[in-house]
């Protein structure tokens, strides 16, 4: 699917499904809105979806590697409640697609994610990312954590894992071959990997990933990341981040360790750590109402 096609289909649908236009201010704040668009931030085309009250406090919803937004569908729409609620495809993932200046390290997609937050004007929202997206999330806090309520960290990136280190490692002619073609049988066997209790996978969520990952240039981006990859030790940066932090972890993660929890946690200068023994890497999709038990306690007590 083209960039032209994406942004017709997604400005369709923010016709259909936006809410509480028209309404006077009195009331605008709590009307809910669900919007879908393409925009441009700092040059990079970063398909958005907003849901919620617009004037209530804001939480970024950041993937994970290979993911895109729909990861975070049941969070969404139960934050959208009483929170303005913003999530996203990575450069190089789902309908944002391939980056035309072919930015994918970390530090270019921290980048992306503060003009996505400097131009939708969120003013001291509240930041959860899993995976690749907890690392965006705890990297760019490292640099604004002024400027942020709290944050959520599900699993994130940070520590040394497969190779990976100040150096970017190789990437397997399987893992590369797997990324660019995506036939449907490999995707339901990681996405199962995933979980603590691959019976949980739906059926349907197997088919959203590949659908994603199936669109057209995102798996050579996918690799082209893979090949600028790196995980530096992040203590030092960790111990800059002066924001309220949650970590969420499953006990059952084969992707990064739960030993990697109690050195993030030790690491941060204001973080609490919850480990859910029976879950993997995709807690928050494998247990929404159970996470996001603990996330809303959370996001309660830092909302002012």
């Amino acid at each position: 699917m083209s960039i032209s096609s994406i942004k017709k289909v997604t400005e369709q649908r923010s016709l259909t499904v936006t809410h509480g236009m028209g309404l006077p201010d009195r009331d605008i704040a709590q009307a809910t809105m669900t919007t879908d668009h393409i925009i441009d931030v700092d040059g990079y085309r970063l398909r958005v979806r907003e849901q919620g009250r617009p004037r209530s406090p804001a939480v970024v919803l950041v993937h994970g590697f290979a993911h895109s937004l729909e990861s975070w569908d049941a969070w969404a729409s139960d934050l959208a409640r009483d929170h303005r609620v913003v999530a996203f495809d990575l450069p190089g993932h789902g309908l944002s697609g391939p980056d035309a200046e072919k930015r994918y390290s970390n530090k270019d997609t921290v980048d992306a994610l503060a003009a996505l937050i400097r131009t939708l004007g969120l003013r001291r929202p509240f930041l959860v990312g899993n995976s690749l997206g907890g690392l965006v999330a705890w990297r760019y806090a490292a640099r604004a954590a002024a400027r942020l309520r709290g944050l959520i960290l599900i699993a994130p990136g940070g520590y040394s894992i497969n190779g990976v280190t100040d150096a970017p490692a190789g990437v397997p002619l399987m893992m590369s071959a797997f990324l660019r073609m995506a036939p449907e049988a490999a995707v339901r066997a990681m996405t199962r990997k995933l979980y603590g209790d691959p019976e949980r996978v739906a059926e349907a969520r197997v088919e959203m990933i590949h659908a994603r990952m199936s669109g057209e240039g995102v798996g050579d981006a996918l690799v082209r990341r893979l090949k600028q990859f790196t995980l530096p030790d992040p203590d030092v940066e960790l111990a800059r981040i002066n924001a309220p932090t949650l970590l969420l972890w499953g006990g059952k993660d084969t992707v990064v360790p739960p030993e990697h929890a109690e050195r993030f946690a030790a690491a941060m200068k204001r973080a609490s750590l919850k480990i859910y023994n029976d879950l993997g890497h995709v807690p928050h999709e494998e247990a929404p109402e159970r996470t996001l038990a603990d996330a809303r306690a959370f996001l309660r007590k830092h909302r002012r």
